[in-house]
């Protein structure tokens, strides 16, 4: 089948899976990146060896228009980590979906990770679902691949999980049977949507218990909590605890060794082991 890939390298692996199950690519939507939390080198590396027209303005229904005028409607459009809302592909194309990290209808919305972790979810996964033009993620499902999550998950490891999960199920349930699934998608019924995280999202409460400190680190792992140490603040990518009785106010440092910092919780003590009082966005634009 002919498809068009809109996305990043954050699930890159679904255009790579496709193309491996014999798809044949016509076009590559991608969107500027940071080079730090977001990266395109992959699937434009990839687009570039098939020699595919890209673009990184935002998909509008003139190209949409414009791949019909070259392809007819016997094409896919398969949108994977892509934040603009795509609407009138259904006069242009087959089919048009959606591959989002997230087991629907929980956790609709730009990137659930930080919060399925911070939250301590059992069980997570990925979701193939119609491309919704009303709304984002709320689309008729299609295919799930789901997951245990551990109960130290983190960042790293759950994102990592996702991109495994986004390309089995391109490989099999998309590659495989994709019309047939699309004549008997579930509907998804209600949900919920889960806002992009901020900076309150992020910044460590020491007047919290260890464990919910702790969880929130990993939640966002390299992408760096904050937190504040005495008049300063910090970006944190890495820290540890224990449970310990004591008598000081929560915030308060009560040890340092080299760059090691313990700092008082509610019920022990946090011990930041890596950090810097430049965030890594601010550290690569002082770098330029």
């Amino acid at each position: 089948m002919k498809f068009a890939f809109a996305g990043i390298d954050f699930l890159g692996g679904v255009f790579e899976a496709l193309i491996e199950a014999g798809w044949t690519p016509i076009k590559l939507f991608t969107r500027p990146c940071d080079g730090l939390y977001d990266h395109n080198e992959v699937v434009v590396a990839r687009a570039r060896q098939h020699r595919l027209p890209m673009q990184l303005s935002r998909l509008k229904k003139a190209d949409l228009d414009a791949l019909n005028a070259a392809h007819g409607r016997d094409w896919a459009l398969v949108v994977a980590g892509y934040p603009w809302l795509v609407t009138g592909w259904r006069a242009c194309a087959a089919f048009a979906l959606n591959v989002h990290p997230a087991p629907l209808p929980t956790g609709r919305g730009p990137y659930p990770l930080f919060r399925a972790v911070e939250e301590g979810y059992e069980t997570w996964g990925v979701t193939a679902h119609v491309l919704a033009e009303e709304g984002f993620d709320t689309g008729d499902i299609l295919a799930q691949d789901l997951f245990p999550m551990d109960a130290l998950e983190n960042h790293e490891t759950l994102l990592a999980k996702c991109q495994m999960a986004a390309r089995r199920l391109a490989a099999g349930p998309i590659a495989r049977e994709l019309p047939a699934r699309w004549r008997r998608p579930e509907p998804q019924g209600d949900g919920s949507y889960w806002p992009r995280a901020g900076d309150a999202d992020r910044t460590l409460d020491f007047r919290k218990d260890v464990a919910a400190i702790l969880r929130r680190v990993r939640a966002f792992g390299s992408i760096e909590t904050l937190a504040r140490l005495g008049d300063v603040r910090v970006y944190v990518a890495e820290a540890g605890g224990w449970r310990e009785a004591h008598g000081h106010v929560p915030g308060t440092v009560v040890h340092r060794h080299r760059r090691h910092v313990v700092v008082a919780a509610r019920d022990g003590f946090i011990q930041i082991t890596r950090w810097s009082p430049v965030g890594l966005a601010e550290a690569a634009q002082i770098g330029r």
